[in-house]
């Protein structure tokens, strides 16, 4: 290696370039095989670096996020989920949503994909570079309680509540919430109302939230006015997602497919 390239791979090292580090000698080489201009040899190198430097962030994000698992809009099958409204669902894939700081219910019975097309928007939103944090209902009560406890609620809604720019909550309605848990919870809504984007999930219609938040419907009104005033709801019926393969086979018998009352 000659003086010059230990000059560069220095230089690099020290402007933090290291895609640009790895690919300017095969360019080089093209570019002096090809007689490319100097402008279009630059222009090269930093688009990779500028590429790798997006899924560097891509990664950390995806890392950060909470997401359980890498769930597609793509890979949820339409075909079998005929009660899940797809043209709804791939505008919201669009995620402009989130810019005008709306947010998503997803609401439907036990194993239509509602976690599947929650995660798929929070996959997507990552992908566009989008901070994302995504957390069940429960662990979300369980870690405001104890930073309650621990006398650093503040800095739980900081870091954690308001910090990204979509925050996914899955899971409202399968275990019922203590008043101070409601009282917490409220306040995640409240924190986020027009200042950044939720998508939420839930296996009951709005009638029935009150039995989750300690049966205060005062408390659950104001939590709904907040959280549906700029909302998209999709409601999604249909056959078990999870029991698709059984279904067809004839192991399981289809259940009634009405929606349930908003």
């Amino acid at each position: 290696m000659s003086l010059q390239h230990l000059r560069i791979e220095a230089l690099c090292q020290q402007f933090k370039l290291d895609t640009f580090a790895t690919d300017w000698p095969a360019l080089a080489q093209r570019a002096a095989e090809k007689e490319t201009s100097y402008a279009d040899f630059l222009e090269q190198l930093l688009l990779g670096e500028d590429r790798a430097r997006n899924e560097r962030r891509r990664q950390t994000l995806l890392h950060l996020s909470g997401l359980p698992a890498v769930k597609t809009v793509e890979q949820y099958d339409f075909k079998f989920a005929s009660g899940a409204p797809q043209s709804q669902i791939l505008e919201l894939a669009g995620l402009a949503f989130i810019e005008r700081k709306e947010n998503v219910v997803l609401l439907g019975p036990s194993g239509v994909g509602k976690t599947h097309l929650a995660s798929a928007l929070a996959h997507r939103a990552i992908m566009a570079g989008i901070s994302t944090k995504f957390i069940t209902a429960a662990d979300l009560t369980l870690q405001l309680v104890a930073a309650h406890h621990q006398g650093r609620l503040a800095q739980y809604f900081s870091r954690v509540v308001q910090r990204s720019k979509l925050l996914v909550i899955d899971e409202i309605g399968y275990l019922p919430f203590g008043r101070d848990e409601a009282n917490l919870f409220f306040n995640v809504i409240a924190k986020r109302y027009e200042h950044g984007s939720i998508v939420l999930t839930s296996n009951l219609p709005f009638s029935q939230w009150a039995t989750t938040f300690a049966d205060d419907s005062t408390l659950t009104a104001a939590l709904l006015d907040r959280l549906l005033h700029h909302a998209h709801i999709v409601q999604v019926s249909g056959q078990s997602y999870r029991l698709k393969d059984k279904l067809k086979s004839g192991q399981v018998v289809p259940r009634e497919t009405a929606s349930p009352k908003l």
